[in-house]
């Protein structure tokens, strides 16, 4: 029976990843948190290196099952099939995706899988122009990118929802108050202090 969490965060660039990852870190005692970026190599060779990666880092995962730390993900795989599908890489991503997703789902852990989102999209473009060392230089992000990848992960949240029930699967508007964001996380993840 589990006694560990695993909380993957994920969203489009300027959703406020890194914010809510520090908070969840900093309120969940026993919590590791990584922030992952993926290869930045886009070319065939690229697939390669994420597979390796992304293959250590769910064998990494499967041996931290029942030791009672809550890992903590500031964007996983889950990115790299995203990035895939919108053409940011020369390659497609999705059989290996599908293979990583499904000895996730399989492990001895509560599952959470969150992404944020903005309702009022216009955020975006206040969040972006902010000059937020977060935002990455991978590639040239505006606010009708993060809008396309805000739409592909909220596809993606529907498409593990329908196939894997033991997944929780919490879309989150982070264009809110922050301190009612925080309080709606705290709810679903039901944890006390």
């Amino acid at each position: 029976m589990a006694n560990s969490k695993i909380i993957i965060v994920e969203g489009a660039q300027g959703a406020g990843k890194t914010t809510i990852t520090d908070y969840i870190r900093h309120a969940i005692p026993y919590t590791n948190l990584y922030r992952l970026n993926g290869t930045a190599d886009s070319s065939p060779t690229g697939r390669e290196k994420s597979k390796k990666m992304y293959f250590d880092l769910v064998d990494y995962i499967e041996k931290m099952q029942n030791m009672s730390i809550n890992l903590l993900f500031d964007r996983t795989f889950f990115t790299e099939e995203i990035y895939c599908r919108l053409g940011f890489k020369e390659y497609t991503f999705s059989d290996i995706y599908k293979e990583l997703l499904d000895r996730l789902s399989k492990m001895d852990f509560e599952i959470y899988y969150i992404t944020l989102y903005l309702k009022n999209e216009n955020e975006f473009e206040k969040r972006l122009s902010r000059g937020d060392k977060t935002i990455t230089k991978y590639a040239k992000f505006n606010k009708q990118s993060s809008i396309n990848q805000q739409n592909e992960y909220l596809k993606l949240a529907d498409e593990i929802a329908l196939k894997y029930p033991n997944i929780n699967v919490i879309k989150i508007d982070n264009s809110r108050d922050e301190e009612k964001v925080k309080e709606e996380i705290k709810k679903l993840l039901d944890w006390k202090f």
